[in-house]
């Protein structure tokens, strides 16, 4: 799933989401009810089933962010990419969004990888992570390990302080800028998330 989708044609926002059900439909047949079920379930779960006969076309940034992500839901394959997949929603649906892919793992012992920028929903969400930097592998591994202030500081050029948040039960980054540390260039520095089903439980 890309971080930014263009769709020109005003589709109604169930037939993008079907789309994600075409490969198991023949060239010439019709969804069956059971994708047309599915399909149903991933709106709802995305919170745009009020949104089901709208034009894709007529809808904000953050809605069609959400649209795009229930397609992918709905294809409901064994592997998820997602591309920076939050970078349009609000922090509810961002959370919300994730926490059903999370759901999915545990329950479908399936896989996500994920590119993300902002540092807390890497650290909130992942089991495993690549650090890179500018294309270059900086670390790599359980979550905890891979998200060190000594990692953080060489390629964010940031403080950080890494530890269990007593409120959400995750693991949370608390940053500032680095004394005296160049600016980095965080566009060339994302955090990649993998989750592997069947590893542990955290979600």
């Amino acid at each position: 799933m890309p971080q930014d989708y263009g769709i020109n044609f005003p589709f109604r926002v169930e037939e993008v989401v079907l789309m994600g059900r075409y490969p198991y439909t023949s060239r010439f047949g019709a969804p069956s009810s059971d994708d047309l079920d599915r399909v149903a379930r991933v709106m709802a779960d995305c919170g745009i089933l009020d949104l089901r006969d709208r034009p894709v076309t007529t809808l904000s940034g953050g809605e069609r962010q959400r649209v795009i992500f229930a397609r992918g839901l709905a294809q409901d394959t064994p592997v998820l990419v997602l591309d920076e997949a939050t970078a349009n929603l609000d922090v509810r649906h961002a959370l919300t969004l994730l926490d059903r892919v999370a759901a999915r793992v545990r329950e479908g012992r399936r896989t996500v990888i994920a590119v993300f920028q902002e540092l807390n929903l890497a650290a909130a969400y992942s089991q495993e992570l690549v650090l890179l930097d500018d294309g270059r592998v900086v670390a790599a591994g359980p979550t905890a390990r891979v998200l060190t202030p000594e990692n953080l500081e060489a390629v964010f050029g940031i403080q950080a302080r890494v530890a269990v948040d007593d409120f959400t039960g995750r693991l949370q980054v608390r940053y500032k800028i680095a004394a005296e540390a160049a600016p980095a260039d965080t566009a060339a520095a994302p955090v990649v998330m993998m989750r592997a089903g069947g590893v542990g439980g955290r979600g």
